[in-house]
């Protein structure tokens, strides 16, 4: 049975991004009807940003680790488990001051594990994801970056998803964005249903 692991990012009823994504995974499902499906909106549930105790208990060997610890791992570990565990990973993220929201970078720092998704080596990082898992990610953007545009290096959204995901071993990335957002209503539609025609093709 193929599992689906659906993030959203945005606290907004009306988001764009969390809406396209949504719309995939309708779509995902009647093509997978006896699939399974694990969502997650990581602003709305108010991730945990990462403390002091959660990270030294990261980097302690499992077998020497204290029962306090274990209880501060509890939580890193079902998302790293939820991560392990899908097929498909969807991603739904609007673009905040260039970048991610706060609250999908902290579900990153949660799931982005020494040991568990990537290890160090002698030859120098090693993915521990098993391969074959495709990532969707769908994207809500007030402007537009072009490969080639003077906009393209105020981009820290996509390449950053790109290489911190790669660096545990999800390199099968397909971004739907939702660009001109902020530059009218009209404009704005346009974008969106392009982004709908787009992910149709996607989920069939």
């Amino acid at each position: 049975m193929p599992v689906l692991l659906h993030i959203d990012s945005s606290p907004r009823a009306a988001s764009v991004s969390s809406r396209l994504a949504a719309a995939f995974v309708r779509q995902w499902r009647q093509q997978n009807p006896s699939s399974s499906v694990v969502h997650r909106n990581v602003s709305i549930e108010k991730l945990p940003y990462l403390d002091e105790a959660t990270a030294e208990a990261m980097f302690t060997p499992a077998a020497e680790l204290t029962s306090t610890q274990k209880r501060s791992l509890a939580f890193c570990n079902r998302l790293v488990d939820e991560l392990l565990a899908a097929d498909v990973l969807v991603l739904g993220v609007p673009m905040w001051n260039l970048s991610i929201p706060a609250s999908l970078k902290a579900w990153i720092d949660m799931i982005v594990r020494q040991g568990r998704t990537f290890a160090f080596t002698t030859d120098g990082i090693s993915p521990l994801v098993p391969p074959g898992k495709k990532v969707y990610v769908f994207t809500a953007r007030g402007g537009t970056y072009p490969m080639g545009s003077p906009f393209r290096v105020l981009d820290f959204q996509e390449p950053y998803l790109r290489t911190i995901l790669g660096f545990i071993g999800l390199t099968q990335i397909e971004f739907i964005h939702a660009e001109h957002q902020s530059e009218g209503a009209e404009v704005a539609r346009e974008s969106v249903a392009s982004a709908e025609r787009a992910l149709a093709v996607l989920a069939g």
